[in-house]
């Protein structure tokens, strides 16, 4: 019998990647999600029979949920409340107690394998170190008070990681990985609904150079969607904690270039895109791959540099998807208007 994997998280950018090479490896997976991304999932994977599986979970932060964890070997915990989609108090409480609420339940039900969405924003910090042992400075006053929807995004992510640290150190007997990803790009899969533009996630990233007048991202470290799923599928089968030590794993692309760049090489490889670019000059942008540890990669996960997508490739695999989903925005009537930034 193929392993069983509870995923919650399922229908966003991230989880439609995460469930999609699951799937594809031959693991079963249980899927949660909230009302019509619920009906979503069943129907677009319905193809998988009873392999994929969908529960539906209108609060991930408080229901209880124990019949949906019968059976599961493992938790992939994807869900997090996204910035400026809820007061301060309300985003930092909801993203601690969604992490503790679905680990402290799967650890009753006998789940020992742990694999939990985190950020690099709980690893920013002004030494510019990025390793398993370093921390956002941010305080929660900041966070409550700063007016800064990004900053209080960080700070969610970083409470909910220690408190998630807390309570493994509490619970030696369970494996507990966490990925710690700057913003991701790359396409859709082809069951992921992209209705507006709150779906395409940290794309919007790249989709504002595809306009005269959008905004550059001031962030140019980022990794493919596709490889951040790689290593949530990779941890599953991760090496034990007593070997390797505590599993916060920083990830990042090994390659990378500066936005102008960007915007040269799709005006390059891409000329019918060419005269409706972004005509801004990055300013102050800084460039360069993130500081991380590779070998810690390939010790705890087992996957190479050589394993990650190029920048070349990223690059034009998501402006093809963000093209295509315009054109479908645009056989379906909507306006094509100069997206927000994601910041």
């Amino acid at each position: 019998m193929f392993e069983l994997i509870f995923v919650t998280g399922a229908s966003g950018f991230l989880g439609s990647h995460v469930v999609s090479q699951l799937l594809e490896k031959g693991y079963r997976v249980r899927a949660a999600a909230r009302g019509a991304k619920a009906d979503h999932l069943k129907s677009s994977h319905a193809r998988y029979g009873d392999r994929f599986e969908v529960v539906k979970i209108t609060d991930i932060s408080h229901d209880q949920f124990p019949e949906a964890l019968v059976g599961v070997d493992a938790i992939i915990h994807l869900a997090s409340p996204l910035p400026g989609r809820a007061e301060p108090k309300a985003l930092l409480a909801a993203a601690v107690e969604g992490t503790l609420n679905v680990i402290v339940q799967g650890e009753k039900a006998g789940v020992k394998r742990f694999v939990v969405t985190s950020s690099i924003a709980t690893v920013t910090n002004p030494q510019e170190s990025y390793t398993d042992k370093d921390w956002n400075p941010i305080t929660r006053e900041f966070a409550l008070t700063g007016g800064n929807p990004m900053a209080t995004y960080a700070a969610s992510k970083k409470f909910a990681e220690l408190a998630l640290w807390e309570w493994a150190d509490r619970h030696p007997h369970v494996e507990v990985t966490t990925l710690n990803p700057p913003f991701f790009y790359g396409p859709f899969t082809p069951d992921f609904p992209v209705p507006d533009l709150s779906a395409i996630s940290t794309d919007l990233q790249i989709y504002n150079l595809l306009f005269k007048d959008g905004v550059f991202s001031s962030k140019t470290r980022y990794i493919d969607v596709r490889d951040v799923a790689q290593a949530h599928v990779h941890a599953l089968k991760s090496r034990p904690t007593a070997e390797v030590g505590r599993k916060r794993i920083i990830l990042s692309s090994p390659t990378g270039w500066p936005f102008r760049q960007t915007v040269d090489f799709i005006a390059a490889q891409r000329p019918a895109l060419k005269e409706r670019l972004i005509t801004a000059t990055p300013q102050g942008l800084p460039f360069d791959v993130l500081p991380m540890d590779f070998g810690r990669v390939e010790e705890v996960l087992g996957m190479k540099t050589s394993d990650f997508h190029s920048t070349e490739q990223t690059t034009l695999d998501t402006v093809d998807a963000l093209v295509e989903v315009e054109s479908q925005w645009r056989s379906a009537g909507h306006p094509i208007n100069t997206p927000p930034s994601f910041e």
